[in-house]
C-alpha cells in the first residue's frame, strides 16, 4: 500500500489538475462565445443565442454556421493537437525546447500541403480529406530525416543534436518553400502566402470532419500512454532498467506526435509555438506527471489558438493571421527559454 503522505500528495495533485482543467474549459467556453460575436460583421449576444436555438435570420445563420463556427471549432482542435504533439516531444527528448514547429515537422507537413494546394483544386470533398494524409507523409519524412541526421551510432541521439538538426532542416524546407512560391502565378502565390502566415484557411465543416478523427483518436491514445511518458522522461537507461520497451514506445509516441502535428498543419497553415507554450503553461500549473499534464496541455493549446484567432480577427480592420498573433507571444517566450537553458 502507498504511504499516507504519498496518497495525500497524489490526491492534492489530482484535485489541482481538476480545478485547473475546469478553469481552462470555462475560459474556452467564454472565448468561444465571444468569438461567435466578433468579426467584421458583429452579432449581438442575443442574436447569437437566438441563432443557435433556431430563431435567427437566414443572414445570421449564414454568418454563424457557415463561416464562424467551423473556424472556431478548428481553432480548438488544432490548438489541442499541436500542444499535445509538443508535449510528447518534450517528454521523449527531455528537452524543454522541443516543438513540432521548431524541429521542422510542421514545415515538412506544410511543404507537401503547399505543393498540393498550389497545383490541385480543393473543390471536392475527397481532396479535403486527403490533406491530413499528405501532411502526415510530409511530417513523417521530415521526422525520419531529422532523426537519421541526428542519430550517432556510439552515442545514440542527443537532445541538442536533435534540436540543431531540426532547425537546420526547417531552414532548408523554408528555402524550398520560397523557391516554390516565386514560381507560382499571383493567385496561387496569395493562397500559399496566406497559408504560410498561419491564417486558418480551412474554415468549412469539411475541414472539421477531416481533422476531427485524428484528434479524437490520437489524443486519448496518447493520454493512455501517460505512465509510459513518465518513465521515458527519466531517460533511456533508467526506463530500460525499469523494464520499459523504450524503442518501440518511443516510435509509437513519435508517430502519434507527427500525425497530430501533420493533421493540424494541414488545415491551420504555418502556426508555430503552440507545441512549445501549451506544455510549458500546463507544466507550471499541474506539474510534470503526464496523466495530469496531457489533458491540461490540450486545453491550454486550444485556449491559446482560440484567443489568438479571435484577437487576430478584431485587433485591426483587416484580419491578422492567427500564426502571427501566436508568434508575437511565442517568439519572446522561446528566447526566454533559450536564455534560461543556458543559465
Amino acid at each position: 500500500m502507498k504511504p499516507i503522505a504519498m496518497r495525500s500528495s497524489e490526491a492534492q495533485s489530482r484535485r489541482r489538475a481538476y480545478i485547473v482543467a475546469a478553469i481552462l474549459f470555462a475560459l474556452i467556453l467564454i472565448v468561444f462565445f465571444i468569438s461567435m460575436n466578433t468579426g467584421q460583421i458583429k452579432l449581438a449576444p442575443q442574436d447569437v443565442l437566438g441563432t443557435l436555438f433556431g430563431f435567427g435570420t437566414a443572414h445570421q445563420e449564414l454568418i454563424l454556421f457557415k463561416f464562424r463556427l467551423p473556424r472556431i471549432v478548428i481553432s480548438v482542435l488544432i490548438g489541442a493537437g499541436l500542444a499535445i504533439s509538443g508535449c510528447i516531444l518534450q517528454g521523449i527528448t527531455r528537452n524543454a525546447l522541443a516543438d513540432p514547429g521548431i524541429l521542422g515537422i510542421n514545415s515538412g507537413a506544410g511543404l507537401v500541403v503547399a505543393l498540393y494546394i498550389a497545383y490541385f483544386p480543393l473543390t471536392s470533398a475527397a481532396p479535403v480529406f486527403l490533406l491530413p494524409l499528405l501532411a502526415l507523409l510530409g511530417a513523417a519524412a521530415t521526422a525520419a530525416l531529422i532523426y537519421g541526421l541526428a542519430y550517432k551510432k556510439r552515442d545514440g541521439i542527443s537532445t541538442t543534436s536533435l534540436l540543431l538538426t531540426g532547425i537546420a532542416v526547417t531552414a532548408g524546407i523554408n528555402a524550398a518553400m520560397i523557391v516554390l512560391t516565386i514560381r507560382l502565378n499571383p493567385a496561387d502565390f496569395q493562397r500559399i502566402a496566406t497559408w504560410l502566415a498561419g491564417s486558418i484557411w480551412g474554415t468549412t465543416w469539411k475541414f472539421v470532419l477531416a481533422l476531427l478523427p485524428w484528434i479524437v483518436i490520437l489524443i486519448p491514445y496518447v493520454i493512455s500512454k501517460a505512465r509510459t511518458l513518465d518513465v521515458l522522461n527519466l531517460g533511456e537507461t533508467t526506463a530500460t532498467g525499469l523494464g520499459a520497451p523504450v524503442k518501440s514506445e518511443q516510435l509509437k509516441l513519435i508517430a502519434a506526435s507527427v500525425a497530430l502535428a501533420g493533421a493540424s498543419v494541414a488545415v491551420s497553415g504555418g502556426i508555430g509555438f503552440v507545441g512549445l507554450i501549451g506544455p510549458h503553461l500546463a507544466r507550471r500549473l499541474v506539474g510534470p506527471r503526464h496523466r495530469f499534464l496531457l489533458p491540461v496541455t490540450a486545453l491550454a493549446g486550444a485556449l491559446l489558438v482560440l484567443v489568438a484567432d479571435t484577437v487576430g480577427r478584431v485587433i485591426l480592420p483587416s484580419e491578422v493571421p492567427t500564426g502571427i498573433v501566436v508568434a508575437v507571444i511565442g517568439a519572446p517566450y522561446f528566447l526566454y527559454l533559450m536564455a534560461r537553458s543556458k543559465a
